[in-house]
């Protein structure tokens, strides 16, 4: 520092001093502040050190140290950010320090920081941090107006103020309207202020967002680090996705997620497995995947837990199954738990690789739940990681795509468990809400390290802040197969993947109970999947979760919901790819487009990347349903008819509908609908576009590859068309600009402009000379202009207005 910052510091060490003899006054003083490369430190009048990092995407990490106590390896960040070093200048007050658009106020007495993002204050700590022997946590101001997201997997709507939950990750069976706890717990906020903390501290703890004091934001735990994350922007959607990029954006998935999965608790045998997969073929209804939950290993419920191979009784050639199935592009996903049951073959295995959790003692913990007498495997430690990997990857060479993670909370974890991390042992409470990470990332580096040249895909229950960089795709458990379970099921999503767990999804038609097949509720749930980033109906057998078991009338409203998302690939695609890209979501809160904040506590209805707004009907025996509609001109999808924006409207809602409206300036591609993602043609694009008066421009990024190769930043292997679309007083004009390559891409391709929103017929005006129109024609019933292009690295259209 220099003499005058020294004589600061000097000058705020007298005053601790002062302080130390004074009993009455016990607040924490700076007594000293220091920059290096790569971070700030903070010394602290009662011997507490506090280091800030200074991170990309508008972030700053605090991490505050206790004398004699050490702190457990932070999570929530990705691993490779590099830190900055800040500006450091002094004030009245205490000191400043800046990098770029953010800076942090540190004042000296008390010792307090505040956050502000371009001069304007977003945060700041209250009381700040608090250690006591049973407790440890943080304290922050919320101002009178603010509105907040947070806490992840709850049922207490969008705006989580006024709210004090657990933070423990525990299985909330049949769920329906209300839920204060549940599969995924996040240990975060995002405020409609513009700004996000991310607690970084895996223990068992409360998150009291102005609750028990209306002005403080309060995080507790009874262990675990002392950190937290403060994320900066001048919007929700940006601070959403710098919240996404700092801790690790997930990597771009197979483009068959995107397809139908057959699912159910559970198929019991090969051939009832097989039955199913002819049943869609037979149905002409598509399918990308088949899950195999735990009959694969056992032939009961109770007692095979662990066993992690093949049952030959009930399955006599699995990877002939498997095969089968992959010669008809249809993957295999099999269940894994982290129990291993004392009856099962592979718990004398397990304990002498020293795989398994321990008891107080230094010995296997066993205990009993619902699926019998069991140990738990210790993700934590690197003989647990070895062992289990070892699991996996013998199943990979079986031929499985992926794995499904379930009971990761875990669903049973006793506080006197003992596992062992880098080295260390730690117990079941510090750790517990980190369980499902650290065994996504165990199967995500296992699946990279066998199979290379292949996306990961990992379906899990419970993980932690970042957990989505190790391909987590997670769905929000147990549901009641009820309206009260569909109701919740969109701010589930949203809360979620502002927090960047984007894949977020339901078990559609619900899961548990249901005394008879409810027609309605099912096609309903199934029209929100329509909007989902996957669509897999899954349910107890009972009752028939797949569509191609029920009548004919059930499946037909099915086949078009099912025809009309494979449609939409190439837009559905895209969104991946943005997602993968920068954190965007595929389904946004409409905060993410609209300030005012009628529309931040917004669940009735969401966006579906930036020009689909779903309206699911989520009560029994409508035919027309209420949508709030925010500004601008928007479409009724299946009408084409036209509204006007910043009103409450009702439209037609009968079984086969549900409210779907799309943006003025949307742009839109598709394709053929098909039965297998691999079966798209690619070649011939229908690109739809909305133009209608009021538009100025607007743009659309497609993007393709080969939908399986995983992306490296280092090479370009995929192809993009960027299209857009502006008006003038007299004319309409899109374009497509292509640009990028890969190995198997069309040779040739053409595309079809649907225009849409149009008051006349137009007519083409001055194409460019390779505009390559091969078709042209009026549809006056609903006002759309068809046009048929050979698409070249330009192509352009101009319409009369």
């Amino acid at each position: 520092m220099n003499n005058k910052m020294t004589i600061c510091a000097l000058r705020w060490l007298l005053l601790a001093l002062l302080i130390g003899l004074n009993p009455a006054l016990q607040a924490r003083v700076l007594t000293d502040l220091t920059v290096g490369d790569d971070r700030a430190t903070a010394v602290l009048s009662d011997g507490v050190t506090v280091s800030l990092r200074f991170l990309p995407y508008q972030s700053v990490e605090v991490v505050y140290h206790q004398p004699g106590q050490s702190n457990l390896p932070g999570l929530a960040i990705a691993p490779d950010h590099k830190a900055s070093t800040p500006v450091l200048k002094n004030t009245a007050q205490g000191f400043t320090l800046r990098h770029g658009d953010i800076s942090v106020n540190v004042n000296a007495s008390p010792f307090r920081l505040a956050f502000a993002y371009r001069n304007e204050r977003a945060t700041a700590e209250a009381s700040g941090y608090f250690n006591t022997e049973t407790i440890r946590g943080f304290r922050f101001q919320l101002s009178d107006d603010e509105q907040l997201y947070g806490g992840g997997q709850r049922v207490l709507g969008m705006d989580r103020r006024g709210h004090k939950m657990p933070l423990y990750n525990r299985a909330h069976y049949g769920y329906t309207t209300e839920s204060s706890q549940m599969y995924y717990s996040l240990p975060a906020v995002l405020s409609s202020a513009n700004y996000a903390i991310l607690f970084d501290n895996t223990a068992k703890g409360t998150l009291d967002i102005g609750k028990s004091e209306r002005d403080i934001l309060q995080f507790s735990a009874v262990a675990g680090r002392r950190a937290y994350i403060v994320t900066l922007g001048g919007s929700t959607r940006e601070v959403a996705t710098n919240v996404v990029s700092v801790t690790g954006r997930q990597p771009l998935p197979s483009r068959w997620m995107l397809g139908n999965f057959a699912s159910r608790f559970g198929y019991h045998s090969e051939q009832q497995t097989r039955d199913v997969v002819d049943a869609f073929a037979r149905e002409d209804m598509p399918l990308d995947a088949v899950v195999l939950d735990l009959y694969w290993f056992g032939k009961d419920v109770k007692g095979h837990m662990g066993n992690l191979q093949w049952d030959n009784d009930a399955f006599p050639s699995p990877q002939n199954m498997i095969e089968d199935f992959a010669a008809q592009d249809i993957k295999t996903v099999l269940i894994t738990e982290p129990f291993i049951l004392t009856t099962s073959n592979k718990y004398e295995e397990a304990q002498a690789a020293d795989a398994l959790a321990q008891n107080l003692a230094g010995n296997t913990k066993t205990f009993d739940f619902f699926f019998g007498n069991t140990a738990l495997v210790d993700v934590f430690s690197e003989p647990g990681q070895a062992w289990f990997a070892s699991q996996y990857t013998r199943l990979l060479d079986d031929g499985v795509a992926g794995f499904w993670g379930d009971l990761g909370e875990p669903e049973v974890h006793p506080e006197d468990t003992q596992h062992t991390w880098q080295g260390r042992p730690v117990m079941a409470d510090e750790i517990h809400n980190a369980y499902g990470h650290q065994w996504a990332k165990l199967v995500y580096q296992t699946l990279v390290d066998t199979q290379p040249d292949t996306r990961p895909f990992i379906l899990m229950r419970s993980g932690f802040l970042g957990s989505q960089r190790y391909a987590m795709v997670p769905w929000t458990g147990d549901v009641s197969r009820s309206w009260g379970g569909l109701k919740p099921q969109v701010e589930l999503a949203l809360q979620m993947s502002v927090f960047g767990l984007a894949y977020t999804h339901s078990d559609l038609g619900g899961f548990a109970g249901g005394d008879a097949f409810d027609k309605e509720l099912y096609l309903r749930w199934l029209q929100l999947g329509e909007f989902q980033p996957v669509f897999r109906p899954h349910a107890q057998e009972d009752i028939a979760p797949e569509p191609v078991f029920h009548s004919e009338n059930v499946k037909n409203i099915a086949r078009n919901i099912l025809k009309r998302r494979y449609a939409m690939l190439p837009y559905n695609y895209s969104l991946m790819a943005e997602n993968a890209q920068t954190g965007m979501p595929l389904m946004r809160p409409l905060s993410f487009y609209h300030d005012d904040k009628t529309w931040f506590a917004h669940d009735d209805s969401f966006y579906w990347g930036p020009s689909v707004l779903v309206a699911p009907v989520t009560e029994p025996g409508v035919s027309s349903w209420p949508v709030d509609l925010p500004p601008g001109i928007w479409f009724e999808r299946s009408t084409d008819r036209r509204y006007e924006g910043g009103q409450s409207v009702t439209v037609k809602a009968d079984l086969a509908t549900t409210p779907v409206f799309i943006k003025n300036g949307a742009i839109i591609p598709k394709v053929k609908a098909v039965t297998n993602t691999t079966r798209a043609d690619f070649s011939h694009l229908d690109v739809h576009v909305w133009a209608a008066d009021g538009l100025k421009e607007s743009a659309f990024s497609y993007y393709e590859d080969d939908g399986v190769t995983p992306v490296n930043d280092d090479a370009d292997r995929h192809y993009r068309i960027d299209f857009a679309v502006s008006a003038s007083d007299d004319a309409v004009t899109v374009t497509a600009a292509s640009h990028g390559s890969y190995a198997s891409m069309p040779a040739n391709r053409t595309i079809t402009w649907h225009i849409h929103g149009l008051t006349d017929e137009p007519e083409v005006l001055s194409p460019t000379s390779n505009s390559g129109i091969s078709e042209a024609n009026w549809q006056p019933e609903r006002r759309i202009l068809r046009v048929s292009q050979s698409l070249n690295e330009r192509t352009s259209l101009r319409l009369s207005q």
